[in-house]
């Protein structure tokens, strides 16, 4: 007691030194913690801690709603599985082994699911929409991890930025609202300690080669995507992450420039952002479609919760570190909390959203360039936009090109400010999803305040797994929007799903 009362005296009197002290205080304790701690603490091992297994999955499902379209969050955010068509159904059959050898210096998994559908009309011209019946895809991929190195082959999600994915109104940049690409990835998926620093700093990173089949506008285009993560804190109860992600379009044959570029020196541009190729476009400003987002993260955990707050920010012109560009008032912020104390919340998250600066409403004026009037997910050269198969690969606010009546190819709707809410949690073995969305639409011109319309997207979701009925896995979503966008318009959605294990080894 009495040194602690003269150590209190002693920081009293040297007021101005007490951040000083504060820095010495966490210098000295960080390295007194880190000795329980591996150097690098990766914690793998050459021994077969448990057996693979695979297994199978069957999918029947049903949409039947009102209006011109199904609810807008009965189809949003589902890797394109679902039909925008008010009448729709799926039949999907799937194989797949996850990754189960955590801990082993190598590990594996791979994933096949093959989709049948059939559906109505929509006011479009789209071929993809005038099809009654098609079948495609939605992930044949293999992936390896050797040590800490990830390699991805195949039809997969792209989707590295949401907090809480089941809750988020959807990433800048990949939300996994269209289909998904055939990719080739290399890198660090998952944050890992960096060597010799005891868990304290963890990084990820990796690089993405896909192609674009849709053909929607450019022919034969490719898809270039980057991304670099790094976490302070470890075991520390809060966290501060930040991450970078660079994306693009390029390479390919236009109908009205030709051949855009896709030999290497091009992919060398695309991948440094650099001017080049061909057309004046390209070589005055970047070769290629570039767009990107940063996403700063504060997270706070406690053994059953853990909060988190985020800001993602937009980049559609010049990189600025967040906080210091052009486009300030644009991005997502949002709380994602989730706990595992009471079953019947597991997780909440609210985001605001707004993308109606684009860093100012003149690219040039008077004789001056601004650099402004962002547009984004528009290009000049790439006309159908940061689309895939006419939906938006990002946020599905920024109304994607399916919904032009006009038959148009590229987004119409832009500039939004949104607020969302998700829920989810789990009521006497019912678990449950909520979401809520209020959107206000300003379209493309940046001169304007005035309001084109508005909509509130609710969805309910419900499953309950029935042992007594084989097994089955039983799912009735609801959902309905409501507003000027799309009209009042109701849908549901039932799901019947089996799941099983093939062999194990």
């Amino acid at each position: 007691m009495i040194i602690y009362k003269y150590a209190v005296i002693y920081i009293a009197s040297m007021r101005n030194k007490i951040f000083l002290h504060i820095v010495f205080v966490c210098l000295i304790a960080i390295p007194i913690q880190a000795q329980n701690w591996r150097w690098w603490p990766l914690g793998l091992t050459h021994e077969v801690l448990k057996g693979d297994t695979l297994y199978y999955e069957a999918d029947i499902l049903g949409v039947v709603s009102t209006g011109k379209y199904a609810p807008f969050w009965l189809q949003s955010n589902r890797n394109g599985n679902i039909s925008a068509s008010p009448y729709s159904g799926n039949i999907s059959v799937s194989v797949y082994k996850p990754a189960t050898q955590s801990r082993r210096w190598y590990d594996y998994d791979f994933g096949v699911q093959l989709t049948g559908r059939v559906q109505s009309d929509i006011p479009t011209s789209f071929a993809a929409y005038q099809r009654r019946c098609t079948g495609y895809f939605n992930q044949l991929y293999v992936h390896t991890r050797l040590y800490f190195i990830d390699i991805t082959v195949g039809v997969k999600p792209i989707n590295y930025e949401s907090i809480d994915p089941l809750l988020s109104s959807g990433s800048m940049v990949f939300s996994g609202n269209s289909q998904s690409l055939p990719r080739i990835t290399i890198g660090i998926d998952h944050y890992t300690p960096f060597p010799g620093l005891f868990g304290y700093l963890e990084f990820k990173g990796g690089i993405t080669h896909a192609w674009m089949l849709d053909n929607a506008y450019i022919q034969n285009c490719k898809l270039h995507h980057k991304f670099i993560g790094l976490r302070f804190g470890g075991k520390l109860p809060v966290n501060l992450s930040y991450e970078f992600h660079h994306a693009a379009e390029w390479g390919g044959y236009s109908p009205i420039y030709g051949d855009v570029g896709s030999d290497f020196r091009s992919f060398l541009n695309v991948l440094m952002a650099q001017a080049g190729g061909t057309m004046t476009n390209d070589q005055y400003n970047v070769q290629g479609n570039h767009v990107g987002s940063q996403q700063l993260a504060l997270t706070a955990k406690g053994k059953d919760w853990n909060v988190s707050v985020y800001w993602q920010n937009f980049l559609d012109d010049n990189f600025a570190f967040i906080g210091l560009g052009q486009n300030l008032p644009d991005g997502i912020w949002g709380i994602s909390m989730q706990q595992t104390i009471w079953p019947w919340i597991e997780g909440f998250t609210y985001e605001y959203m707004n993308t109606t600066d684009q860093s100012g409403p003149w690219h040039d004026r008077d004789g001056l360039c601004y650099g402004a009037n962002d547009a984004y997910y528009r290009n000049l050269v790439f006309r159908n936009g940061w689309n895939y198969f006419y939906r938006s690969m990002g946020t599905p606010f920024i109304t994607s090109p399916l919904y032009n009546t006009d038959n148009t190819i590229y987004t119409l709707n832009s500039r939004v400010r949104l607020h969302h809410i998700g829920l989810r949690g789990n009521i006497y073995s019912f678990k449950y999803r909520l979401l809520c969305s209020y959107v206000r639409n300003f379209g493309n011109d940046n001169t304007s305040k005035k309001i084109l319309s508005r909509n509130t997207a609710t969805l309910l979701e419900v499953t309950k797994h029935v042992k007594e009925a084989w097994g089955l896995d039983f799912g009735i979503s609801l959902a309905g929007d409501f507003g000027s966008q799309f009209g009042n318009q109701f849908g549901a959605m039932v799901t019947i799903r089996k799941q099983g294990i093939i062999t194990q080894w």
